[in-house]
This record gives structure tokens, sequence and C-alpha cells, in this order.
């Protein structure tokens, strides 16, 4: 339960910032009281109170662009919300990505994709590849990373340098989908290699 403070402005009102839950881009910001929160809560859908409507109002009426929730947090002071959304096409009304005129693209494209092999293992698609490997299992997935190694290995021994990024990116891809049949992310190996670093400092 949030205690969100709706008192903090005359209006009643306090800022929610949009931000893609895939790429981390900032994608607009919007105001809602406390109906307008009530309503992205239920229907898992960004709802603001629009000031020059002066009603309630869910991104993406009109245009079918919608943002769907995935995650909602409340700053330190009470007042202002944070709002991880799955955006439906373009944000801003002038078809731009974000309301800043920025591309929605993460700095870091491994995470972008290791998100969308989540999504293959969550949602599974019938012609994806990532998702009928999922449906393989792990011994399966583990054998293929596997295989993936030997030929990287083989590669390497040899001079064709495009053949070797092909294969280093394959083994890579394999790894990525490893690590989600097992539960974890990449910030989890991360997280190693960087305590790692620290503690031989």
């Amino acid at each position: 339960m949030m205690n969100i403070n709706y008192k903090k402005y005359a209006d009643g009102l306090v800022p929610a910032i949009i931000q893609d839950g895939i790429t981390n881009k900032v994608l607009m910001l919007g105001f809602m009281n406390e109906e307008a929160f009530n309503q992205t809560t239920k229907t898992q859908q960004v709802t603001f109170f629009s000031r020059t409507k002066n009603r309630l109002w869910t991104k993406g009426e009109e245009s079918g662009n919608y943002l769907y929730v995935q995650d909602i947090k409340l700053d330190c002071d009470d007042d202002t919300l944070l709002i991880k959304v799955k955006p439906v096409r373009a944000v801003c009304h002038t078809g731009a990505d974000t309301c800043w005129n920025e591309k929605n693209q993460s700095d870091d494209f491994l995470f972008v994709l290791e998100n969308v092999i989540a999504t293959r293992k969550n949602e599974p698609a019938q012609q994806s590849y990532t998702s009928q490997l999922f449906a393989k299992g792990i011994n399966k997935i583990a054998q293929k990373l596997g295989e993936e190694a030997v030929e990287l290995v083989i590669e390497a021994k040899d001079d064709d340098e495009e053949l070797f990024k092909n294969e280093a990116a394959d083994m890579l891809f394999h790894y990525l989908i490893l690590l989600q049949a097992k539960g974890f992310k990449l910030s989890d190996i991360v997280s190693i290699l960087e305590e790692r670093h620290q503690s031989k400092k």
C-alpha cells in the first residue's frame, strides 16, 4: 500500500515519471490524482489526470499507444511516482519515441537482448527459435551452449575474423539463454565480477 502525499501540491496532483521497463529510457512526464492512480493500478494501463482536459485520461485512449504498467515506485518524499512500462509504439503526440525526441533504445544492447530472451521464455512464440529452445529444457540449452563454445574455439585457431566474431556472438546469445533458463540475469554475473575486482584492489 503506497501512502502517496497528494496534499503536497495545491492541485492534489503528483508527478508521474514514465520509464521504459526494458530500455530504462524516460518516456514522458504526467500527473496523477488519487483517482488516476487507482485507475492505473486497476487496469494496468497508465492513466493521468489531464490538466488541459480537466479529466482522467488514459494514455493511448485515442491513438492506441497504451502504456502497460510493469512496476510502480514511490520516491523518498512520497510525492513523486516512477512507473516502469511496456509502451505500445511511440509515446509522444509528435510521433517521437519519447517526449524529449530521443530514440527509445538502451545504451547497453546486451540488456535489451536479455529482456527479449526473457519475453520469449515467458510469452512463447510458436515460430521463435528461442522459445523452441526453452521448450526443449535445460539439458538441450546447456548442450547447445557447449556446441557453440566448441565452434568458437575452433574458429579461434583460424584466421577468419568474421567467422570468429559470428561464433562469439552465437555463444554469447546462447549463454544469455542459459542464464534465463537457470533463473539468473546478466546483472547477477556482473555483480560477481565486480566483487572479484574490488577484492583484488
